[in-house]
This record gives C-alpha cells, structure tokens and sequence, in this order.
C-alpha cells in the first residue's frame, strides 16, 4: 500500500476524472491506494448513492474493486481520535493508520482536518502528509493543464463548493482561487502542516 484515500476525496475525484492523476502525482496507482472497508456498500445502497445517483456510482464500484482495504489500526491512536466528535471513525482509522506508517492521504474531509490540530502528538507525525483537494487540483492544473482541468470538473462542479467556485464560467482565475481556498485552509489548521503541491509558477 502506497497511499490513503478516504471516500469523500475518492468520490469527487474519480467523478472529475481524474483520480488516477491524482494519485500518480503522490507515486501511486490505484491497486496500491488504501480505502475504507465500507465504501462499496455505500456506492451501492447508502448514503453516497442517494446523493451522487446510481449511474455514478455503479461506475464508480469496479475502480473501489481494484483497491486494498485499510486494516484496523492499533489503540494506540484510533482511541484518542475516536474521542474527538469532529473526525468521523472513517476518518480517524486513516489518521491512526497514517500515523502508524509513512503513508500520505488525500481527504475531503476539512471538518475533520480542522479538529486534527488538537491532537498535539500527531501534529508533528502526520506533517506534510495530509493532501486536501484544492491542493491536488492545483497540482493537477500544472500537470495536465488548466483547460483540461476545467473540462473534466463540469461533471464536479455541482458536488462541490469549492470545485463550483473556482471553476465557475465567471471566474478567470481558477487556480487563484483554488490557491486562495487553499492558503486559507493552511491557516486554519496551523500547527498542522498539509502536503504543498509543488508548483513552478506563481499563483
């Protein structure tokens, strides 16, 4: 296993096309990213089926059959994390995992990455391994170029906020805006520090 993901990230993300991008941009394809043991009964009967629809999710089960499940992690973590009503127990089995190894994660969970800098002891164990959206997208902007990013986020823009924002026909500065969104996000989880795409241009 070579990275995390958790579902929102994945959902949004392999409905944008471009998830494989994305993890390849963090060394790693999908049969060797680690998600949740219950995201494909949630793709065919639970929540993420009444709000993205069937058709996409159907589309979405045999990319999730290609990828290892998460293992439960030890107390030494997940117990702590579990205590924090903010974080999900989705979510604090990918923080507890990450600590436990060298592993990044890709999340769209901000509620729970906001609630992460309370917890002291991981603050500087999970340093510069959280990968938030906005910060995938505006790797993705450099990478495959910004016309090909706002091409494949039509099907996105109205699952996401921020995604609806910053690639919204009015805006003329998408990755501006993706790096605004951004900028603001690392701020509010200081001292957690999140992954930074490494861009060559100024933004």
């Amino acid at each position: 296993m070579q990275l995390l993901i958790d579902t929102d990230a994945f959902c949004k993300l392999a409905i944008g096309g471009v998830i494989n991008d994305s993890v390849r941009l963090l060394d790693a394809d999908l049969a060797t990213c680690g998600r949740l043991p219950a995201l494909p009964y949630m793709l065919q009967r639970g929540r993420l089926r009444a709000r993205y629809g069937p058709e996409l999710c159907d589309a979405l089960i045999p990319l999730v059959d290609t990828m290892p499940i998460v293992e439960v992690s030890s107390s030494l973590y997940l117990d702590q994390l579990a205590a924090i009503p903010e974080i999900d127990p989705g979510e604090a089995q990918l923080f507890a995992k990450m600590a436990e190894t060298e592993l990044h994660l890709i999340t769209g969970d901000k509620r729970s990455v906001r609630a992460l800098k309370s917890v002291s002891d991981l603050t500087h164990v999970l340093a510069g391994r959280i990968v938030v959206l906005e910060s995938i997208l505006l790797a993705l902007c450099e990478d495959l170029g910004l016309k090909e990013i706002q091409e494949r986020t039509n099907e996105l823009r109205h699952l996401d906020n921020v995604v609806q924002v910053c690639f919204s026909e009015s805006n003329d500065d998408p990755e501006g805006c993706l790096a605004s969104y951004f900028s603001q996000l690392v701020k509010e989880v200081q001292p957690l520090d999140l992954w930074q795409p490494r861009l060559t241009k100024q933004i």
